[in-house]
C-alpha cells in the first residue's frame, strides 16, 4: 500500500498491538439531471469556490468503464458538463506523497524535498517511512512513523522554501479547506487529537501542534463538522475514507462555508486497485457515490456546477502485477550480496554499507560507506534485465543505463535540445534508454512521459549518495519484509502505466499551462485570485 490507506494501516496496527480533452457523449443512465443547465446569473466564474477532489489511483480506462456501466454517473455528469483530459503526467516517484508535495507546491522533488513513501535521511541516519505494510510495520519504530506523518512530514521535511498554495493563498487573505489531504502545510495554527488507544499504544503525546489551512480534516485526528462519529471507527479507517471526506465536505456546504479553495481526498479507490488489480472499478463506483452527496447537498445537481467551479483528478495510475510471487518481485538484496545491508529492525550501524529503500515500483539504493563507488553498485544492478532505468548522479549530471544494457544517456539541464513542456537539455550518449526521440533538437517523450524533470527531481531531492532504479511493469521490487501486491497492481515507477491519470474540469474554460501534476498549483492560484 502506498499512501493515504498506508496511514489508515499505521493507525489499525498500532491498536491491534495495544489490545487533450474530450468530450463523452452523455449518458442516459443520468437523465433525471440537465446534461446543459443554464449558466449562472447570480455569480462570476471568479467568485465561485473550488472543489478540488483527488481520487487516489483513478484511471482513465476504470473511470470510462464505471461510466459505461452506469456505475458512475456524479463522474459522468461532470465530465458531460466540462471538460476531460484523460492523461496528465504525474510526479516521481509515483506515490501519494510525493506527488501530492508537486501538487501543492507546483515543483518536483529537487525543490520540495519529499523523495518518496520511505527514504534514507542523511542528516538524522534513520529510515523515514510514511507508511508500511504489515510485516514492516512490526519491526519498526511506530511512534517515529506517526510523528513523521503527522507532524515532521508538514513542518520540516517538506521544504520549508517551497510554499503550499495553502500558505500563498494565506498570504492574499484567501481561506483553504484541505480534507484528508497528506501535504496540507498552511499559516493558521491548528491541534490535532491523537485517539487514546492509539496514544496509550504508541506512548505518544495527545495533541500534536501544527500549521496548516484556515479549515484542517484529517481523518481521526482533526475533523470539520463536530457531529463526525461513525466514519471515525476502527472498522471505517479512522475516517481515511471516502464518506468522511464527503462528509466534510457537505458540512462546509450546509453551513455556507466554503472557502475559495477546499483540496479533498478519496482514498479507497486506491486499495481496490491494489488489491484486485487495475480492471476493477468497485473503488470508482464508491468514490462516486461519495461524490455523490457532495453534489445532491447543493439541492440539484444542475446547481452545484452553478454555483461552485470542480476539479476531480487522480494521483497516480496504477500497471498489473504478475499473479506469481517469483516471476513478479525483484528482490534488491539478491543483487547487492557483496554489501553490509541496513535492516530495518534497527538503528544503522556503522558496518552498514547499503541502506535500500523500496517504493513499490521503484527504489533508492543507498550508499553509506564512502569506499563504495556508485558505479559499483550500478553494475551489480544491471545483472538483473527486469530493470529498466537505473540511474546515478555524477557531478551536476545524470548517468543512466538499464539491466543487461552497457550503454549510458548522461543528461542535465539547460543546452540546445527543448522538450514538449519547454525545458531545456544538454546529453550525450543513448536516448533510446529513456524512450526519447530527437527530431531538429527537439525532444519526445514515448513511454516515460517528463522523464528528464521528473528523474532529474528525483535524483535531487535529498542528501546522500545514492542509486535509483524502477523495474518493468508487471513487476515490484522488494528487499527486507517489503509489501507486495501479487495479481494486483502497483505502482511507483516513471512509465506511462503509472504515471498518467484523468482530469475532470467543470466551471472554468481554462486549464493547466500543460497537462502535468506539477502545473496545477500555478493554475489553481489563477482561478483563485483573478
Amino acid at each position: 500500500m502506498k499512501s493515504r490507506f498506508a496511514y489508515a494501516t499505521l493507525l489499525l496496527l498500532a491498536l491491534s498491538l495495544s489490545v487533450i480533452g474530450c468530450k463523452p457523449d452523455s449518458a442516459s443512465h443520468i437523465r433525471q439531471h440537465s446534461l446543459k443547465p443554464q449558466p449562472s446569473a447570480e455569480r462570476s466564474e471568479s467568485q465561485k469556490p473550488i472543489l478540488l477532489i483527488l481520487i487516489d489511483s483513478l484511471m482513465d480506462k476504470s473511470l470510462q468503464e464505471a461510466i459505461r456501466q452506469g456505475r458512475a454517473p456524479a463522474l459522468a455528469y461532470l465530465i458531460a458538463n466540462g471538460r476531460y483530459y484523460p492523461q496528465v503526467v504525474s510526479s516521481f516517484p509515483t506515490m501519494s506523497v510525493t506527488i501530492d508535495s508537486t501538487l501543492l507546491t507546483g515543483t518536483y522533488a529537487n525543490q520540495h524535498h519529499v523523495p518518496g513513501l520511505s527514504w534514507f535521511s542523511n542528516k538524522e541516519k534513520r529510515m523515514i517511512y510514511y507508511g508500511y505494510g504489515p510485516k514492516e510495520g512490526l519491526k519498526i519504530d511506530q511512534p517515529q512513523v506517526l510523528l513523521d506523518i503527522l507532524q515532521q512530514l508538514n513542518l520540516v521535511q517538506l521544504n520549508p522554501k517551497t510554499k503550499t498554495i495553502h500558505e500563498e493563498l494565506a498570504e492574499k487573505g484567501k481561506d483553504t479547506a484541505s480534507i484528508n489531504g497528506i501535504i496540507w502545510r498552511g499559516k493558521t495554527a491548528h491541534t490535532l487529537q491523537i485517539p487514546r488507544l492509539i496514544e496509550f499504544s504508541t506512548r505518544l503525546p495527545g495533541e500534536v501542534n501544527v500549521n496548516g489551512p484556515k479549515l484542517l480534516s484529517y481523518a481521526a485526528f482533526a475533523q470539520l463538522d463536530p457531529n463526525q462519529k461513525s466514519e471515525k471507527r476502527i472498522w471505517r479507517k479512522y475516517g481515511m475514507n471516502d464518506e468522511f471526506s464527503a462528509q466534510e465536505i457537505n458540512y462546509l456546504i450546509t453551513n455556507k462555508k466554503l472557502p475559495p479553495l477546499t483540496i479533498t481526498y478519496f482514498p479507497e479507490n486506491d486499495m481496490e486497485v491494489h488489491m484486485k488489480g487495475t480492471a476493477t472499478i468497485e473503488g470508482v463506483e464508491k468514490a462516486d457515490k461519495a461524490l455523490q452527496t457532495v453534489l445532491d447537498t447543493f439541492g440539484s445537481w444542475d446547481k452545484a456546477i452553478k454555483e461552485a467551479r470542480w476539479i476531480v483528478m487522480g494521483d497516480s495510475a496504477q500497471s498489473a502485477v504478475l499473479d506469481d510471487r517469483q516471476a513478479a518481485t525483484i528482490d534488491l538484496r539478491s543483487l547487492l550480496t557483496d554489501y553490509q545491508i541496513a535492516k530495518i529492525s534497527q538503528p544503522v550501524t556503522p558496518t552498514d554499507q547499503i541502506v535500500i529503500s523500496t517504493n513499490e515500483r521503484m527504489a533508492y539504493i543507498y550508499a553509506l560507506d564512502p569506499s563504495i563507488p556508485l558505479p559499483d553498485i550500478v553494475k551489480r544492478l544491471q545483472r538483473e534485465p527486469k530493470l529498466d532505468i537505473i540511474a546515478r548522479k555524477e557531478d551536476k549530471k545524470i548517468v543512466v543505463t538499464a539491466g543487461k544494457i552497457n550503454r549510458q544517456f548522461t543528461y542535465r539541464p539547460n543546452g540546445p535540445y527543448t522538450d514538449p513542456y519547454g525545458q531545456a537539455w544538454t546529453f550525450s550518449g543513448d536516448p533510446t534508454l529513456l524512450d526519447i526521440t530527437i527530431n531538429k533538437n527537439r525532444i519526445t517523450y514515448g513511454k516515460y512521459p517528463d522523464v528528464l524533470a521528473r528523474l532529474y527531481g528525483a535524483m535531487n531531492s535529498h542528501e546522500g549518495r545514492y542509486v535509483i532504479v524502477t523495474v518493468q511493469p508487471g513487476h515490484e521490487l522488494i528487499t527486507e519484509s517489503s509489501p507486495t501486491h501479487i495479481g494486483g497492481a502497483a505502482h511507483g515507477s516513471l512509465h506511462e502505466v503509472d504515471s498518467l491519470v484523468p482530469l475532470l474540469v467543470t466551471g472554468t474554460t481554462t486549464r493547466p499551462q500543460t497537462l502535468r501534476l506539477v502545473d496545477m498549483k500555478d493554475w489553481l492560484l489563477r482561478l483563485t485570485t483573478e
